[in-house]
């Protein structure tokens, strides 16, 4: 890599994507969340409608992403608050952002069965 380049493609800088494209992620969800509730109001049968399209696993499948990336999201928040108000966080964000990454591994693991249990039992049977 040349010298001077300002993006050096370490953990640092990886993080730092992941928590932007997390967040926007989370706000498109959040956009489309409260548009289709806005929906009940304006007409329930297309509430409904909508609501039952959710109930796929294409969705589930999204809500597992979902979770993963407000997971993500929270916990790689609080490393950068850590990093930012712990003077000595500067010094150990590397280490944080790994423990941040095997938190995540570990809940993501726990909350497989737990949100994917109807697609799995739909395309695999009991």
């Amino acid at each position: 890599m040349p010298a001077g380049t300002l993006y050096r493609g370490r953990e640092g800088m990886w993080s730092w994507v992941a928590h932007r494209v997390t967040g926007v992620l989370i706000f498109f969800f959040l956009l489309v969340h409260v548009l289709d509730t806005a929906l009940v109001r304006v007409s329930p049968q297309a509430y409904d409608s909508t609501i039952s399209t959710y109930k796929t696993p294409l969705v589930n499948l999204m809500e597992y992403g979902l979770t993963a990336a407000i997971l993500f999201h929270a916990l790689n928040g609080l490393r950068v608050i850590a990093v930012d108000f712990w003077s000595k966080g500067p010094k150990y964000q590397k280490q944080m952002l790994w423990s941040v990454v095997g938190i995540w591994v570990v809940l993501m693991a726990g909350a497989f069965w737990g949100i994917l249990q109807h697609t799995l039992l739909t395309w695999f049977g009991k």
